[in-house]
């Protein structure tokens, strides 16, 4: 699991623990090979990863024929309130990891995982630079409080 940044509003001590929880739960809950085919279970997954941060990341779980997860990666980082998207970068890094499929998931600081016009736009411009190349987006999750697909809003 890679290093996440928590808001300073948790003191250091309980950072560590929440880190250290993070990978205890990482460990446990996911078994090797499993596959990302349950909404609930990857939106569980992803607030675990996302929750605390205080900058909006973008990251992308690259999936092999069988949804099992190949590799998680943060291919964006930005500010507390906007992040930009490279679709050219996402498709780069899909191909680099030989993925057949991709759930890309982004997370609001504020807590609100209502997506913007602009959330919708960028799904949109990545899913069909990825269609060119034979990777399929199976959804774009918002982490807030609480985590919104675009898959069960019928948008992908």
């Amino acid at each position: 699991m890679s290093e996440i940044a928590l808001s300073p509003a948790f003191p250091v001590n309980e950072q560590r623990i929440i880190r250290r929880a993070l990978s205890l739960l990482e460990k446990y809950q996911r078994k090797p090979g499993e596959s990302f085919t349950s909404t609930s279970f990857t939106k569980t997954w992803l607030q675990l990863q996302m929750m605390g941060l205080e900058r909006e990341i973008f990251i992308v779980l690259y999936l092999d024929n069988q949804h099992r997860l190949l590799e998680r990666e943060t291919l964006f980082t930005g500010t507390l309130s906007h992040t930009e998207v490279h679709p050219r970068e996402v498709v780069k890094a899909a191909l680099r990891h030989n993925a057949a499929a991709v759930i890309l998931a982004h997370n609001h600081p504020s807590g609100e995982t209502e997506p913007s016009q602009a959330d919708r736009h960028i799904t949109k411009r990545v899913a069909n630079a990825l269609s060119l190349v034979e990777v399929r987006v199976l959804d774009h999750l918002v982490v807030g409080d609480d985590v919104m697909s675009f898959a069960e809003r019928g948008w992908l």
